[in-house]
């Protein structure tokens, strides 16, 4: 079974790089942190061993959870967040509380690929939203900064324009998503990938360790050598 610690680390293991933030950002969000994993990853099925774990959490987690979920410090944390840049955390919901709903719904946690447990295994585990972009398209870097009105997010021709002064996660060519929001065109993960670039937001109330153990958990996941199963890309 796959859980926490309780898997052995492997040579994919590595510090996470701390990103950087511009100045007007972090003198209004001081304690506002990327950080990063690069790691060699392709998408693709996913194991039966994770998909268990998947099962396994889903037996766990119940309406009383959820309902209390807002309150607990992490998720509570991003709360707070969202409210300080505009984003209504009752209609725009933070990660924790989006994957909570979505269990209910649903009547479990639904198994997709391996990217996307990974990702949601990290989440419900931690309390930490995690995004993969294909590292073949990241150029340097990941940071925080303000969108300039009218540039584009991602580098291809149907990127869409950006107003100006949103919060944006950059690399050097310029922004390749949305600050907890959707990723650049064509610069997520794909069938094709084979290197990934996951990185996490750190705000201010959420420990550091909480964000290593959620790059960590899913660093590891992705890297799982277990049997394949059913495609579902």
């Amino acid at each position: 079974m796959i859980q926490g610690r309780d898997v052995p680390p492997g040579d994919h293991e590595q510090a996470p790089e701390l990103g950087w933030v511009a100045p007007e950002v972090a003198e209004e969000f001081p304690e506002l942190r990327l950080l990063s994993v690069a790691l060699d990853a392709r998408p693709g099925p996913s194991p039966r061993p994770i998909r268990e774990r998947l099962r396994e959490l889903s037996n766990r987690f119940h309406g009383a959870h959820a309902v209390t979920l807002r309150r607990d410090p992490i998720p509570s944390a991003y709360r707070i967040f969202f409210r300080h840049i505009g984003l209504d955390p009752d209609a725009t919901r933070t990660p924790a509380e989006a994957a909570a709903l979505d269990r209910l719904l649903h009547g479990g946690f639904r198994s997709r690929n391996l990217l996307d447990d990974a990702l949601l295994l990290a989440l419900v585990d931690t309390g930490i939203p995690i995004w993969a972009l294909d590292a073949q398209t990241v150029e340097g870097p990941l940071g925080i900064r303000l969108s300039r009105r009218g540039e584009a997010l991602g580098r291809f021709p149907d990127a869409p324009r950006l107003p100006g002064g949103r919060l944006v996660v950059c690399d050097e060519g310029g922004p390749v998503a949305i600050l907890f929001g959707e990723l650049a065109p064509r610069h997520g993960v794909s069938p094709q990938t084979t290197s990934m670039a996951l990185f996490s937001v750190q705000v201010a109330g959420v420990p550091s360790i909480h964000v290593e153990e959620a790059l960590w958990t899913c660093s590891t996941l992705l890297s799982y050598p277990g049997p394949e199963a059913e495609s579902r890309w």
